[in-house]
């Protein structure tokens, strides 16, 4: 017999919207789930096949469509069997758009230089100074 219905964040895992179902249950806690016109969805709500699911993963906010319920871990082959992606082009240009910027969340100056920070710092400290002097001759020479 096909279930009717199932908790969000057992669906959650099971769809790999998340990777573990302790992360899909921390961002049902945080508010970052919603269900339909903005509801949001504590870890033990049940959905059923219909509803839309909203997921807010900064930078980006994805919609799913239940089309299916599971509780066990599907296959990434499986996974448009049980849900459909209705993310607006919108989020996804700008997922695009950070994706492109090489967006990097740390302030300038702050952790560790990145690879190209130490590539520069060592072409930095390793150039030598060169102006075009010799001082390898003796100044004492033109006095005698």
């Amino acid at each position: 017999m096909a279930k009717t219905e199932e908790r969000i964040d057992k669906w959650m895992w099971a769809t790999r919207i998340f990777k573990t179902r302790t992360i899909a249950t921390d961002a049902c806690k945080k508010g970052r789930v919603t269900i339909g016109d903005g509801v949001l969805a504590k870890p033990s709500r049940l959905i059923h096949i219909g509803d839309t699911v909203n997921v807010r993963k900064p930078p980006v906010t994805y919609s799913f469509r239940v089309k299916a319920l599971t509780e066990n871990r599907l296959g990434a082959k499986l996974v448009p069997d049980y849900l459909e992606n209705i993310t607006p082009q919108s989020q996804l240009d700008l997922l695009e758009v950070v994706k492109i910027s090489g967006f990097v969340n740390r302030r300038k100056g702050l952790g560790r230089p990145t690879k190209r920070e130490g590539r520069k710092l060592s072409k930095f400290t390793e150039q030598t100074y060169d102006d075009g002097w010799d001082f390898e001759f003796d100044f004492d020479d033109d006095d005698e």
